[in-house]
């Protein structure tokens, strides 16, 4: 793609999350994001150690991310970031894009998230700081209203505010957790994960009860 920004500099958007696993939803958002925001690439990136999660609870980065290599196979404006199951620790969104500002300086990197976890920003490590190395694009799906940003407003000031970008997509209820359940109690998954993903699945006996 040769989609610039008035800067000339490429645009790059960061999709992290669990992604156990990756589904249709996933993509849509992603894709939704590119289209609209004219961005040149989505890194889909696998979080390893998510603060807000148990240690151990969500199936190995190794995985994870060949599920999404191959649910993304064949589309050049999609790739796999493995920078957080590459770094020990707790995966902080603010040391992620720190990380990556650094190794690729050129890049304008775009953060993708939920519109409904805008609330929690202010929770973050360093929310300042995430507006600061990224403009943060923040979804809402079509049967939810958009979110206010008063009350960010208050939080993190206006001008920070200014870096946050709100984008609507269709609606589409798939979710990890109903999708593992599914495999779990043998009910199918077909049309809500990509079909390799389905088969390497099963390859790999995922989400079974041992």
């Amino acid at each position: 793609m040769s989609s610039e920004s008035g800067s000339g500099r490429r645009r790059i958007g960061i999709y992290g999350g669990s992604f156990d696993p990756i589904h249709l939803g996933h993509l849509l958002l992603a894709e939704t994001c590119r289209e609209t925001c004219a961005l040149d690439e989505i890194w889909f990136l696998p979080c390893a150690n998510p603060p807000h999660k148990p240690v151990g609870s969500l199936t190995s980065g190794k995985l994870r991310a060949e599920m999404i290599e191959l649910a993304i196979a064949g589309n050049r404006d999609f790739g796999v970031c493995r920078i957080e199951l590459e770094r020990s620790g707790p995966s902080f969104t603010v040391d992620t894009l720190r990380q990556l500002t650094q190794q690729h300086p050129t890049i304008e990197f775009c953060f993708l998230m939920g519109a409904d976890s805008l609330a929690d920003l202010p929770l973050w490590r360093e929310p300042r700081t995430i507006l600061e190395l990224a403009e943060v694009i923040a979804v809402n799906r079509g049967h939810q209203a958009p979110p206010s940003l008063d009350f960010l407003e208050k939080q993190l000031g206006s001008q920070s505010c200014d870096r946050i970008t709100l984008v609507t997509m269709s609606a589409i209820d798939i979710s990890a957790t109903d999708l593992r359940d599914r495999v779990r109690v043998n009910r199918s998954t077909r049309y809500r994960i990509p079909r390799a993903v389905e088969t390497y699945i099963a390859q790999h006996g995922l989400y079974r009860v041992e």
